[in-house]
C-alpha cells in the first residue's frame, strides 16, 4: 500500500526494522524510525539521508519514561501504522539460565510492546488506517513447540502473543486492528547467516499481511507468507 500515510517503527536501525523503513519510505510513507542510539545507527542515518520522508527518533524500548516522552513529543501526530519490531534473543539453550537475562527479555519482548501500544493508542486511533503490527515468532507458539529449549525467548514471545491478543480485543471499539506477525527465519543478526529468507522477502510478505489487516481479521497470528500460526 502506497500513499501519504505515517508509520512508526521500533528497532529500525538494522535487520527487519531497517527494511521496513526502507520499503515504506520507497512507497511514499512518512516514516518515524526509532532506535536506541541514532548517533550510532549508520545504516539508518544513511537511509534517512537518501529519503527525506524518514525521521530518525531516539527510543530505548526498555525505558518506559522515554516511551511516555515520545508519545508526548508526538501528541499531535497521527500514526496510521505502529510496528513493534524491537526485540532481544538471549541465549537460554540449557536449563541453567541467567534470570536477569530472562527479566530483561520480558521487559523488551513482552512489556514494551504493551507500553508502546498503549502510549501511542491515541495517535493510532485518530489516523486513517488504525493498524498495529507486532513482530513475534513461531517460537512463541505453544502448539508449535516440538523441540524444547530457548526458555527465555519462547516464554517472552508467548507472553507477547497473549498481550497483543488482548489488545486486539480491547482496541477494537476504537476501530484499531491488531496483528501478531511471524517474520520467518530471517538472515539478520538474530536469525544468523543460515536462515532461510532475507529481510526483503520477509518484510515484503509482512507488509502484504498488514495491507489486508482489518477489524474483520484483527487478533490473528500470521506468518510473513500469509499462513496462520497456531497459538
Amino acid at each position: 500500500m502506497s500513499g501519504n500515510y505515517r508509520v512508526l517503527i521500533t528497532g529500525a536501525n538494522r535487520g527487519l526494522g531497517l527494511e521496513f523503513a526502507r520499503q515504506y519510505a520507497q512507497n511514499g510513507w512518512q516514516v518515524l524510525a526509532c532506535c536506541r542510539a541514532p548517533q550510532l545507527a549508520d545504516p539508518l542515518q544513511a537511509l534517512a539521508k537518501a529519503h527525506s520522508n524518514i525521521q530518525v527518533l531516539a527510543l530505548d524500548v526498555a525505558d518506559f519514561a522515554q516511551i511516555d516522552a515520545l508519545a508526548q513529543q508526538l501528541k499531535n501526530t497521527e500514526i496510521d501504522l505502529l510496528i513493534n519490531n524491537a526485540g532481544v534473543y538471549p541465549d537460554s539453550s540449557s536449563t541453567h539460565i541467567n534470570t536477569d537475562d530472562w527479566l530483561d527479555a520480558f521487559t523488551v519482548n513482552s512489556i514494551s510492546p504493551y507500553k508502546i501500544t498503549t502510549a501511542l493508542t491515541p495517535h493510532v486511533a485518530k489516523s486513517r488506517l488504525k493498524k498495529i503490527a507486532s513482530l513475534t515468532s513461531k517460537m512463541g507458539s505453544i502448539d508449535d513447540n516440538t523441540s524444547g529449549g530457548s526458555y527465555i525467548y519462547r516464554s517472552s514471545k508467548a507472553a507477547a502473543n497473549m498481550v497483543m491478543k488482548s489488545l486486539s480485543i480491547d482496541l477494537q471499539p476504537l476501530g484499531i486492528s491488531v496483528v501478531t506477525l511471524h517474520p520467518g527465519w530471517v538472515q539478520t543478526d538474530m536469525g544468523g547467516s543460515n536462515a532461510l529468507i532475507d529481510t526483503k522477502t520477509s518484510v515484503t510478505g509482512m507488509r502484504r499481511v498488514i495491507d489486508h489487516l482489518s477489524l474483520a481479521t484483527t487478533g490473528r497470528f500470521i506468518a510473513y507468507d500469509g499462513q496462520p500460526i497456531p497459538w
